[in-house]
């Protein structure tokens, strides 16, 4: 058995849209002697051709990127890489956004205003083969649980009227009559427990459910 001092140190790949979060993270990693950035990436399809290439021990993954997004680029290296360790960095608790991610094979997550204290520990934790998710994120699933979810019709009518759209607007938008949109919305205003339509859109995007 190894000692700590004499192992292998930790290879890590850090993905994120944001250069002074990439670097802070890297500033983090250098003073770790058992740790070590192998790469980089700004995007999601860069992380998938950098994970090739270096096949790093943990993947510290952002999910909201243009292009490629971030649970796309899991679920691709999940799918190559059934090993892959991948930690979610996010400024969202929602429960929605939780849940994809780790269905899509997510090891971790964390979130971005958290880093400086729980980086370093979530690392090595996902490294072990155990999971991390913080408190306030487990809560917040844990309060949804059971849930009803919204359709994709109801999520795709939802998305406009959060666009600032009128039940009329949305109706010709998606081909509908104007009846069948108020219907949605009154079965999203049950599923949400929202009081109108703009405390559905607060709720939605507060849980991941949408985003703008």
């Amino acid at each position: 058995m190894q000692h700590p001092e004499t192992a292998a140190p930790i290879r890590i790949l850090t993905v994120d849209d944001h250069p002074v979060l990439r670097e802070g993270v890297a500033s983090m990693i250098q003073a770790e002697p058992d740790m070590e950035l192998v790469a980089e990436a700004e995007g999601g399809a860069e992380a998938v051709r950098q994970f090739r290439l270096f096949n790093p021990d943990v993947t510290l993954m952002d999910l909201q990127m243009p292009g490629m997004s971030g649970l796309e680029a899991i679920q691709a290296i999940r799918s190559e890489f059934h090993d892959a360790r991948i930690i979610v960095l996010t400024t969202y608790t929602g429960d929605v956004q939780v849940l994809q991610a780790l269905k899509a094979g997510a090891a971790g997550y964390l979130l971005k205003s958290s880093l400086r204290t729980e980086l370093l520990n979530a690392i090595r934790v996902v490294h072990l083969g155990r999971k991390h998710l913080p408190a306030a994120v487990a809560n917040e699933i844990a309060q949804h649980f059971g849930a009803a979810s919204l359709s994709e019709r109801e999520m795709q009518v939802l998305k406009r009227v959060a666009a600032g759209n009128s039940n009329r607007q949305v109706a010709a938008q998606l081909s509908i009559s104007e009846d069948t949109v108020k219907a949605h919305m009154k079965s999203i205003l049950l599923k949400l427990d929202a009081n109108d339509r703009t405390h559905a859109v607060t709720i939605a995007l507060r849980r991941g459910i949408i985003d703008i």
